[in-house]
This record gives C-alpha cells, sequence and structure tokens, in this order.
C-alpha cells in the first residue's frame, strides 16, 4: 500500500493560492512530484517513460534552483534545508 500525501506539505493552502508561481512553489511541487515518482519507480523498475518523466522533472528543478541561487542565496539556501534537497556537487 503506497501513501498519496507521503510528502508533509511546507507550504499552506493560503501560500499555494497566493504564491503559486514563486519558485519556491515550483520547486516544492517539483519535488513532491520526483519523490512520487522515485516511489513508482521502486515498484516498477521497467517503466521507462515514468524514468524519462523523472529525468525532465529533476532537470526543472535544478534550473530553477540554479536560478534562485543566483538571485537570492538566503531562500536558497533556507528551501533546501525546509525540502531536505542535497546540495548539487560543483566540479
Amino acid at each position: 500500500m503506497v501513501k498519496k500525501n507521503s510528502l508533509i506539505s511546507v507550504i499552506t493552502q493560503e501560500e499555494k493560492e497566493e504564491n503559486s508561481g514563486s519558485v519556491e512553489f515550483q520547486v516544492f511541487h517539483f519535488t513532491s512530484k520526483i519523490r512520487r515518482l522515485t516511489s513508482h519507480l521502486e515498484l516498477h523498475k521497467r517503466d521507462f517513460l515514468s524514468q524519462r518523466g523523472l529525468r525532465i522533472i529533476l532537470g526543472k528543478r535544478q534550473r530553477l534552483l540554479t536560478y534562485l541561487l543566483k538571485k537570492n542565496k538566503v531562500r536558497y539556501k533556507k528551501l533546501m534545508d525546509q525540502l531536505n534537497i542535497r546540495e548539487p556537487k560543483i566540479s
């Protein structure tokens, strides 16, 4: 049995309605999709279309996080801590 809402909402309902276009909300939304797809792929290892979708969403989230890092490092760090996302490796 898979839980539907396994990700605890960090953003309240009022914030969702007000700031649905904000970078933080978009990253939060992509993160919940990523976690849902990851749990799906643990059960269905050969679902290649879902793997492709996961890679696309990961890329979109990474681009948003890079944008946020350039614009506002404080908001970036706060979001990374809230969502428990690892920092990307910089080579």
